[in-house]
This record gives structure tokens, C-alpha cells and sequence, in this order.
């Protein structure tokens, strides 16, 4: 049996096929999952959860029809807007990860400001919002950094071990996920905290992201409860 987890991540899948289950348009989809993270955020911070990450955009994504990318964009500062003062009020401090560079000099704004709001008290939850991110270029990107400071002999190569790679990772401030939820029915990763996940605990839910709720995280905590994590070693 484990421990509650310290760290629960996940891929909210599915607000394209809710809004068309629904005949609704895709915004109104998407709309309709930040109302259920929202939910989410303030079950996880009732429930005494160190960590929370939210897939809310990836790498991939900016691959999507201009419209929608732009629709994404517009719901996130608007949420990050309406939200931010939720967010103090319940000691939520709120950490960004991914390649922040290629969003526009508005979200960027807005990330900045929110991360300074949020980080005046002492947390009662860590929100890590994964945004322009994958694993992949997390990976890449911390190569390059650790190249940079090969050349400048700030580190030598034989140091370099698992540890310190992790130093080098978008995530570095925060411990890997214990947990990694998956709604919508799709049982992979999508390129999501792939070094990260490593001896992550992974639960798929059928249900599609903006009908996921409190009791769906609940039964997922005790799930996670009920595992055996041995971390490849014998007991």
C-alpha cells in the first residue's frame, strides 16, 4: 500500500469530443474544461496535495487550426484573469512550465504577473501549469543548457548523472509526479513529463476532461493508494 501521493499530474483530455458530444463549438468545449480544472485545483488544495500539474497545452498543439489555437489562448488569460484572485485567497502558488517563448507578449504578461501575485504566502498547493510544453523539447532543452555550460567548464561531462540532468529540466524545482491521470479514454503519455514519469503510477479515466470531477480524483487517490511501489526494487 502507498502513501497519499505528494505530486499528482494530468493530461486533460478530451474537450474537442465533449463539445461535439454536446453540439457544442470547440471553444465552448474548451471553456467548459477550465470550469472543470477550476474544480479540480480547489478539491486538490481541500485534499492537502503538495503538487498539482495541469497539461493545459502542448508542443503538438500549436500544430491545431489557427482558430482554435488562438481560442485556447484567449480562455487562458482570460481563466488566469478570473481566476488569480481564487488562487490567493486559497494559497495557491502558481509555477508555469514549457517553452513560454513562443506565446505572445500578452499571456507572457499575464504568466509573469500571476506567478508574482501567487508568490507572497505560503502555499497550500503548488499549481504547475504545463503550457508550449513537451517532453521532448524539455529534454532537448536541457541538453543544450548543459552543453552551454560544458563549453564554459562550468560542469565537466563526467559529472553528468540522472541527478544532475534533472537540475537542467523545466522542472527542476518540482519533484517528479507520483501520479499521472490521463482522461478521455487514451491510455499514452502524449509526450508529457517523460523523463518525469518514469516511476509514475499512471491512471486512465474513460471519462472526457470537462465531465471529469472531485469523486473521479478521489477514486483515483485511492487507487493510487492501493499500488505496491517497489521503484525496481524487492521487498
Amino acid at each position: 500500500m502507498s502513501d497519499a501521493p505528494s505530486h499528482v499530474a494530468i493530461i486533460m483530455d478530451g474537450n474537442s469530443r465533449w463539445a461535439k458530444k454536446n453540439k457544442l463549438t470547440k471553444k465552448e468545449g474548451h471553456r467548459a474544461g477550465v470550469k472543470a480544472a477550476k474544480n479540480i485545483i480547489e478539491y486538490a488544495a481541500k485534499k492537502h496535495l503538495d503538487h498539482l500539474t495541469l497539461f493545459a497545452f502542448s508542443t503538438e498543439n500549436w500544430g491545431r487550426s489557427k482558430f482554435e489555437v488562438n481560442s485556447i489562448m484567449d480562455l487562458f488569460v482570460e481563466a488566469l484573469r478570473e481566476e488569480t484572485p481564487e488562487l490567493i485567497k486559497n494559497s495557491v502558488k502558481v509555477n508555469f512550465i514549457g517553452d513560454v517563448s513562443k506565446l505572445n507578449k500578452i499571456i507572457i504578461k499575464k504568466i509573469i504577473e500571476t506567478k508574482g501575485l501567487t508568490s507572497n504566502y505560503q502555499p497550500k498547493l503548488n499549481l504547475n501549469i504545463a503550457i508550449s510544453y513537451g517532453g521532448k523539447w524539455d529534454i532537448v532543452n536541457a541538453v543544450k543548457k548543459i552543453h552551454e555550460e560544458i563549453l564554459e567548464r562550468k560542469i565537466k561531462i563526467n559529472q553528468l548523472d540522472e541527478k544532475l540532468f534533472s537540475l537542467y529540466l523545466d522542472t527542476s524545482k518540482i519533484p517528479d509526479p507520483d501520479l499521472i491521470i490521463r482522461t478521455g479514454n487514451e491510455k499514452r503519455l502524449s509526450n508529457f513529463l517523460i523523463w518525469q514519469a518514469a516511476y509514475s503510477e499512471l491512471v486512465f479515466s474513460k471519462k472526457l476532461w470537462p465531465d471529469f470531477n472531485n469523486d473521479d480524483l478521489r477514486r483515483a487517490l485511492n487507487q493510487f493508494k492501493e499500488r505496491k511501489r517497489n521503484f525496481g526494487k524487492r521487498k
